[in-house]
Formats: structure tokens, C-alpha cells, sequence
């Protein structure tokens, strides 16, 4: 009997089987019968293999829903034949290279809805006068820009501006020859409130040299402080500064007709007669005026005090009104300007900012929607600062 011989073929290791979803994802299809319009046994074809082991090769997870491809946006159920030999990553669970997992509907992403990224839609601004744009950059008051734009000394791109003319983002501005930085987006407007005392002059520049309110104010690194009106050498209260020409402008207008209330204190008192021609009407050298209001405060000695509203704010008024009916004024304190009041306890020579919501209420703007933070229910802080030195 002879020995059977030896094969020279080396030996092989046992093939491993494969993990029962690889060997389903491996595994090559069958040529589907047609394409788009193969109809409902294609479909079948692709979720579940039929055949004599079907029971042996079928998903245990069911048929699977259809999915696009990568190449030319077409499914598998519109006849791609084989998946990639990696498709059994993305089965597993593993996300593809370069695919990001999906977020909610509430989420920023891809399916997210709106996002609030780089990529968001950039909103462009609706050209605007100039001379809002302007007093909105606190260059100075419409009325002064008015009277810039006709001496010739604002440029829009290089040529003389004219008055109401409109400019937008890409405009270039200069005011004597100075590029004015412009924004086109909401800005809240600062507001102080500053309590002035007699002997200071609300100017910036006084021949004389006395004192100015604008000694006592905060630095603006952008922009300038704008008087609100004017009170005279003589006479103390409220006086409004902001940085928003535009707000100047709503508060000094005649046509928005803010009263303004006085505490005024005269030498004598005033009889009927008298104040009744001060409410109805009286005479001036620059026209007729009358107080809105008068209410007598009483008094002690020769001094009798009196609180008169009035809608003007004409260069001495009040005290011109009193003269006309054969009274002195010694003493003239503004109390109120519009919606705001002095504060009591906001002394002279004394300023603190009016807050931010405030502010844009004043300026007819929508408040800003912030987190409420616990500052901002403090009072706000009180500032007493030495004028600077010239």
C-alpha cells in the first residue's frame, strides 16, 4: 500500500467569517431588471435579497429606507448597483469623512434653520440724509450741518454737498477736509443729566474766558457733547447734553413743543392782572410769549416764588417776560426739560448719565433686548468732576 504524498502548497490559515452586518454590507447586489421605473419589486430587491438562503443574508433590521448618493444625486433605488466598500462605516454608525452630524430643528447647523454665523445674510442699510447721518455721529446739529453744507465745507466723494442729499455705507464724507467715520446701524444715544450752577457759560469757546459747562464733562472718544438748549450766565438747573444730534434736534424743535418748567423767584409779587397777561399773551421785542402754565409757590419777604411752564426756549425769555410787567428776577431755575426731571439729589455742578433704556426711550428708539444685569438697577452713579484747565 502506498504512502499518499505530501503537497508542496504551504499551508493557509482558516478564513475567519466576517461579522454577520459587514458580510450583508460586502456582499454584491444583484443586477436590478431597470431603472427609475422598475417599480415596487426593484425596490424589494434592494432592501431584501431573495433567493433560496434569503433567510441567511437578510438584514435583521429590516428593509432599509433609500438614501442618495454621492455621484450625480440619483438613489439606490434608481438602479446604483453596488455600495462602496466603505458604505458598512456609515451602517455601523460611524459618521462619514467630512460629514458633520446633524442638529435639531432648533439648532444653527446645516438643518438648523436661520444661522447667526459668518454665513449669515448681510443686512445693507437704506441710504440717509446727510444731515441726520451726520448729527447722528454727534458732528454737530442738523441746524449747524445745514449751515456747513451751504458754506461749502462738507464733500461727499470728493464733490460739494448739497442739503437733503442722501448717502449711503459707500459714500466718503469729509467735513473740512476730515473723513467722518459714519454708522448706518442703530447706536443707543449717551444722555447726561448735569445740574449747572450760576457763573458758567454754555459755550465752548468764551471771548471773556469765564467758565464753560463743557469743562466739566467726560472725554468722548468719538463724537462731541451737545448742549440741549441754553441757559444763561446767571441762571442754574437742568441742561441735557448728548452725542446724538439727531436726539438734540427731537428735544429743541419748536414743532415738538416740550415744555420747559422754571422755579423762578422775583422781587415783589404779581397780581391778577399781571399774571393772567403772562398766560394770555404779551409783547416782546422778537414777538409774542406767553407761559403755558403759572403756579405761585408762596414766598417770605420781598421774594415770592412762582413755577411757570413754557414751550420756547428764546434767549432770556423768562426773565424778559417778568420785566414786561414791571417785575425783577433774582433768582431762575430750570427744574424740568420734557419728560426729565432734575434730580434732588443731583447737586450743582454735579452730572450723572441717564441709563441706556432710558435713553433710547427719550430718542423714540427700540429699547435693547440684554440680559438683566445688576448694575443696571443701582441708581445711577453721580459725577462731580473739576473743570479742566485751558
Amino acid at each position: 500500500m502506498s504512502t499518499p504524498r505530501k503537497s508542496n502548497r504551504p499551508l493557509r490559515p482558516p478564513l475567519k467569517k466576517k461579522p454577520e452586518a459587514v458580510e450583508i454590507l460586502d456582499r454584491r447586489e444583484e443586477p436590478q431588471r431597470g431603472r427609475a421605473g422598475g417599480g415596487r419589486a426593484a425596490r424589494d430587491e434592494d432592501a431584501q435579497p431573495r433567493g433560496r438562503d434569503a433567510h441567511l443574508n437578510a438584514d435583521p433590521r429590516g428593509p432599509r429606507a433609500p438614501h442618495a448618493g454621492r455621484g450625480g444625486g440619483r438613489s439606490r433605488t434608481e438602479g446604483e448597483g453596488a455600495l462602496r466598500p466603505d458604505a458598512h462605516h456609515a451602517a455601523l454608525g460611524r459618521p462619514e469623512r467630512g460629514e458633520r452630524p446633524q442638529r435639531g430643528a432648533g439648532g444653527r447647523g446645516p438643518s438648523g434653520g436661520q444661522g447667526g454665523g459668518r454665513n449669515a445674510p448681510t443686512v445693507l442699510a437704506e441710504p440717509e440724509r446727510l444731515q441726520k447721518v451726520l448729527a447722528q455721529a454727534g458732528v454737530a446739529s442738523r441746524r449747524e450741518i445745514e449751515e456747513l453744507v451751504i458754506a461749502g465745507r462738507i464733500s461727499v466723494n470728493g464733490l460739494p454737498a448739497s442739503l437733503g442729499q442722501k448717502i449711503g455705507p459707500g459714500d466718503r464724507v469729509k467735513v473740512n477736509g476730515k473723513l467722518i467715520p459714519l454708522r448706518f446701524a442703530q447706536r443707543s444715544p449717551r444722555v447726561l443729566i448735569y445740574h449747572k450752577p450760576e457763573g458758567e457759560i454754555v459755550s465752548r469757546d468764551d471771548p471773556e474766558g469765564r467758565p464753560t459747562v463743557f469743562e466739566r464733562l467726560p472725554v468722548l472718544r468719538k463724537g462731541r457733547w451737545l448742549a440741549v438748549g441754553r441757559l444763561d450766565f446767571n441762571t442754574s438747573g437742568l441742561l441735557l447734553f448728548t452725542n446724538d444730534g439727531e436726539l438734540a434736534n427731537r428735544l429743541m424743535h419748536p414743532r415738538y413743543e416740550l415744555d420747559r418748567e422754571y422755579a423762578v423767584r422775583v422781587l415783589g409779587e404779581l397780581t391778577e392782572e399781571q399774571a393772567r397777561s403772562l398766560t394770555e399773551g404779551i409783547q416782546l421785542e422778537d414777538g409774542a410769549a406767553r407761559f403755558n402754565g403759572l403756579r405761585d409757590e408762596g414766598g417770605e419777604g420781598a421774594n415770592h416764588w412762582y413755577r411757570v411752564t413754557i414751550s420756547e426756549g428764546r434767549n432770556r425769555e423768562v426773565r424778559r417776560m417778568f420785566e414786561a410787567v414791571g417785575l425783577t428776577v433774582s433768582r431762575l431755575m430750570r427744574v424740568r426739560y420734557g419728560p426729565v426731571e432734575l434730580p434732588a439729589r443731583l447737586k450743582r455742578g454735579m452730572w450723572m448719565e441717564m441709563p441706556e433704556a432710558d435713553a433710547c426711550r427719550l430718542a423714540g428708539l427700540p429699547v435693547p433686548q440684554r440680559r438683566p444685569d445688576e448694575r443696571e438697577k443701582r441708581p445711577p452713579k453721580l459725577h462731580h468732576t473739576t473743570p479742566r484747565m485751558r
